[in-house]
């Protein structure tokens, strides 16, 4: 799961959406870092990714990529998640729109950001300047994220030619996706996804 569905995933379960979002900014145990809330949401996040890495349905698409991006499936999984989120928004939540759950979530996270690690502010002035929650839904956006992402990270090189598996494989990894994240979001609803 990317930031989109990490967001959403947490505010069905009425966790943290600033410690859903900042986790991957936080290294080791939360206790004692931040208060209890926000510890609570890094560690909803945490069993969220674990989770959905181990998903039979998630597993299926990994092997929809060729060997040479096997490697890197899970991160561009993670994104192809949140392009499917935001593109079928109005079928997965009847509550609020896209738009009125990103301004949401960000003015549940923005008042907060002076005390949370400086990598995590710059992705939040990126997220909300880019309007990138609702942009997921392009596979323009999408294809950018990858190609920056590669660029940025030379490790991940890989990342730029997985969007072709997923050009390849589109309605396939849509399919996943549909019968895949239902079963988180009542798992979220249900609270089951808390400690």
């Amino acid at each position: 799961m990317n930031f989109l569905a990490h967001l959403h995933l947490a505010a069905l379960s009425e966790s943290s959406l600033l410690g859903n979002l900042m986790a991957d900014f936080v290294r080791g145990s939360p206790e004692g870092l931040f208060s209890s809330d926000i510890a609570a949401g890094i560690r909803m996040h945490r069993r969220v990714d674990t989770l959905t890495d181990t998903h039979p349905l998630v597993i299926e698409a990994r092997n929809l990529f060729r060997c040479e991006y096997r490697r890197v499936a899970p991160i561009t999984l993670d994104i192809i998640w949140d392009h499917f989120l935001s593109r079928h928004w109005g079928k997965v939540e009847t509550s609020c729109s896209l738009p009125e759950f990103v301004n949401f979530a960000r003015s549940n996270i923005e008042p907060y950001l002076g005390s949370t690690p400086e990598k995590f502010q710059e992705l939040n002035r990126y997220l909300w300047s880019q309007n990138l929650l609702i942009r997921y839904a392009d596979m323009s956006c999408i294809a950018h994220v990858l190609q920056g992402m590669a660029l940025r990270r030379p490790k991940l090189s890989a990342l730029a030619g997985s969007y072709q598996d997923i050009e390849n494989h589109y309605l396939d990894f849509e399919a996943l996706f549909l019968r895949f994240y239902p079963q988180m979001m009542a798992l979220a609803s249900s609270k089951r996804l808390l400690d």
